[in-house]
């Protein structure tokens, strides 16, 4: 069937009509595990009740009115998400690469107020994505992302991911900000080592940098913390967020301190429907959940969980599974056959996933997915990697002799 959408994505011949919890309905009936959660936004899953009623409540009074108003929505969301982090400001944005931007320019606008105009190069790290905007591309330094869209924008530098040495060679009096994300969604479910966040908080103190976290994937709850920094001992001067913010409405958010904030006085910086009425209700009623400790409790208890089931995955099926990486519920396969074949193979099972860099498949459920729910993942997952074992043998592999999963 021919689109009018232009084709910059290979999408998959499947279309959702309605969904309830972890659950998708496509369009010809057939009900989908969701195990992508829209890239890490449905956060609680789909037509979740206190998400529905808030956003009906609030359609029906005031959807936007723009920032040259008060938005008192907006007043209280950003209130609740200084007292809950590190930060004392918060400007909100539609997207996580509208994010990231702001994180740029506030690294940059903080070092020329602090007399060093000179600064404003920006280290970023190998696999990491921050976004498809030219100055997130850029930081980003993917070849296949930036290819025909030169020249590329300076001011940054782009280093192996975890070389502590490379990170401190590469410092010097240009050099403004540090940019890394506490688990590397894109680029393969990569933990990044609290050692190595700890020592780069240390370069950025002994060298007046700004330290920028981009948490638009696991912020909100994804890795059992409401924001990733919080459980490795490192508090970030900037942070972006994104994605399950608002919960399925498009919200970004730039988060940071009085300090790194300094320079973004009126006129610096803008979004016309940034932080409208609408979006603050989302978030705020995603807040009212996710923020919970008891709640985030229970998404580490899951992820611990379905990383144990997942681990034994990987011991049956050594031809198949190579590693299991991640987070909470930001758990990674990476897969020794091509990982489309895996994601094809879930699709099949009724299942859908999203593939990510390093070859690894991500599993990105829904943080109410149930212990019940994760146990019926397992078994499409098994049921996939004997067909995948089948089909790529490896000598002493009992998964290959076994043949399918009863």
């Amino acid at each position: 069937m021919s689109s009018h959408l232009l084709p910059t994505y290979a999408r998959v011949d499947l279309a959702f009509e309605r969904g309830d919890g972890v659950w998708l309905t496509a369009t010809d009936g057939r009900r989908f595990l969701d195990f992508t959660s829209g890239v890490a936004v449905n956060a609680l899953g789909h037509a979740h009740p206190h998400m529905v009623a808030a956003i009906t409540a609030q359609a029906g009074k005031l959807w936007h009115t723009s920032n040259l108003y008060r938005i008192p929505e907006g007043e209280r969301l950003a209130e609740r998400l200084c007292e809950l982090s590190f930060a004392d400001y918060v400007f909100f944005q539609n997207s996580g690469t509208e994010a990231m931007e702001c994180c740029i320019k506030m690294a940059r606008k903080y070092q020329y107020v602090s007399g060093k105009p000179e600064r404003n190069r920006i280290i970023t790290f190998e696999g990491a994505f921050h976004g498809r905007t030219l100055a997130a591309l850029s930081a980003t330094g993917n070849k296949k992302y930036l290819e025909g869209f030169g020249p590329n924008m300076p001011g940054f530098d782009q280093l192996p991911f975890g070389d502590i040495e490379a990170v401190k060679k590469a410092i010097t009096p240009e050099t403004a900000a540090i940019i890394a994300e506490p688990v590397m969604g894109e680029g393969g479910v990569r933990v990044v080592s609290h050692e190595f966040l700890r020592a780069l908080r240390k370069l950025c103190d002994d060298n007046g940098l700004l330290l920028i976290f981009d948490e638009v994937q696991t912020g909100i709850g994804r890795t059992g913390d409401l924001f990733a920094y919080q459980h490795t001992g490192v508090t970030p001067d900037i942070m972006g967020l994104a994605k399950a913010l608002g919960g399925g409405f498009p919200i970004g958010a730039c988060l940071a301190t009085a300090e790194a904030a300094k320079g973004m006085t009126p006129g610096t910086h803008g979004s016309t429907f940034g932080g409208n009425q609408l979006a603050m209700a989302a978030a705020n009623a995603v807040l009212d959940i996710v923020a919970d400790r008891a709640f985030l409790d229970e998404v580490k208890r899951k992820g611990l969980l379905f990383k144990q089931r997942l681990a034994e995955i990987r011991d049956r099926f050594p031809s198949v599974v190579a590693e299991v990486r991640g987070e909470g519920l930001l758990m990674g396969l990476r897969m020794v056959p091509p990982v489309g074949e895996m994601v094809d193979e879930l699709r099949n099972e009724q299942m859908i996933t999203v593939a990510a860099g390093d070859n690894v498949v991500r599993l990105l459920p829904p943080l109410i997915i149930s212990d019940e729910e994760i146990g019926e993942a397992v078994k499409r997952i098994e049921h996939a990697c004997a067909r995948l074992a089948q089909a790529h043998p490896r000598q002493g592999d009992p998964a290959a002799k076994q043949g399918a999963v009863a």
